[in-house]
């Protein structure tokens, strides 16, 4: 499932409306990009008021440097990169991590609900262990479904230093969660 990208030209004119005193166009902007900025810093912090509150920060800085936006890109673009620069502020500052609250798989025992949230802790867990550009590309392919030239543009990377470190991240997590080494 890849994040929904809408017009570049929509969401420039989006901006110069709200540049022009109408507030209620930067909503529409929230509301079409704050659920998949929220998916991804809930990856990269793996806490959900922390996502909550990166993604809202994100929005407010984004809206008090709006007259910065250059609509020669795409605003998701923009958002992320703001977003990121949030996530990662906000993992330097703290002083330890907190695991993942698991989602509950609908199972049909106990014992299937707990496998799959201790399954899931510890995916999380090896997630949270990778830097966080490990974690992005991870992230924004596996959770966000992002090709692999939407991710580049969104690190502003080149699409063979994308596909290097997924598989890098890759190999990181099988270490990780399986103990397992390429020969």
């Amino acid at each position: 499932m890849s994040p929904v990208y809408f017009s570049q030209d929509e969401d420039a004119a989006l901006v110069r409306q709200t540049l022009d005193g109408e507030s209620d166009a930067f909503g529409v902007l929230v509301t079409r990009y704050q659920k998949v900025l929220y998916t991804v810093a809930f990856r990269m912090l793996g806490n959900a008021e922390d996502a909550r509150d990166v993604t809202q920060d994100a929005f407010v800085k984004a809206y008090q440097r709006l007259s910065t936006f250059d609509p020669t890109y795409r605003f998701f673009s923009w958002m992320y990169r703001i977003l990121v620069n949030e996530c990662l502020n906000t993992v330097r500052s703290r002083r330890q991590q907190e695991p993942l609250s698991p989602d509950i798989a609908s199972g049909e025992t106990p014992f299937d609900v707990a496998e799959a949230g201790e399954r899931s802790r510890q995916v999380e867990g090896a997630l949270l262990r990778l830097s966080p550009e490990y974690r992005a590309v991870i992230v924004l392919r596996h959770f966000v479904g992002s090709s692999y030239e939407e991710i580049a543009d969104l690190l502003a990377i080149p699409e063979k230093t994308v596909k290097s470190r997924l598989y890098t991240a890759r190999q990181r997590l099988g270490v990780e969660l399986l103990g397992w080494r390429e020969a």
